[in-house]
């Protein structure tokens, strides 16, 4: 399960940062909102898995409440899933 949880999270770090820096600037300063619509539903359906794995694993990994908050809050900050699987993923 570990190894589905760091593909969601990659997978939601980068939808996240298409999300944020090349849709919604397209959407506000070319007025264009087909991006935003295109990756806003692949993006909250990521979202949604990234949280329901995160739970999951938190029974398995054992992870004491504060790396569990942490790593539900990493998931609305840019870059912060990169961070999470650096830091608590790997190896």
């Amino acid at each position: 399960m570990k190894k589905a949880f760091r593909i969601v999270s990659f997978l939601e770090g980068i939808s996240y940062l298409l999300l944020l820096f090349v849709a919604v600037p397209i959407k506000y300063f070319g007025g264009n909102e087909t991006y935003v619509k295109m990756l806003g539903m692949p993006h909250g359906l990521l979202f949604i898995g990234y949280i329901i794995l995160a739970i999951m694993l938190k029974y398995e990994l054992e992870w004491k409440s504060k790396t569990f908050w942490t790593i539900l809050a990493a998931s609305i900050i840019p870059f912060g899933t990169f961070y999470i699987d650096r830091k608590y993923l790997q190896g």
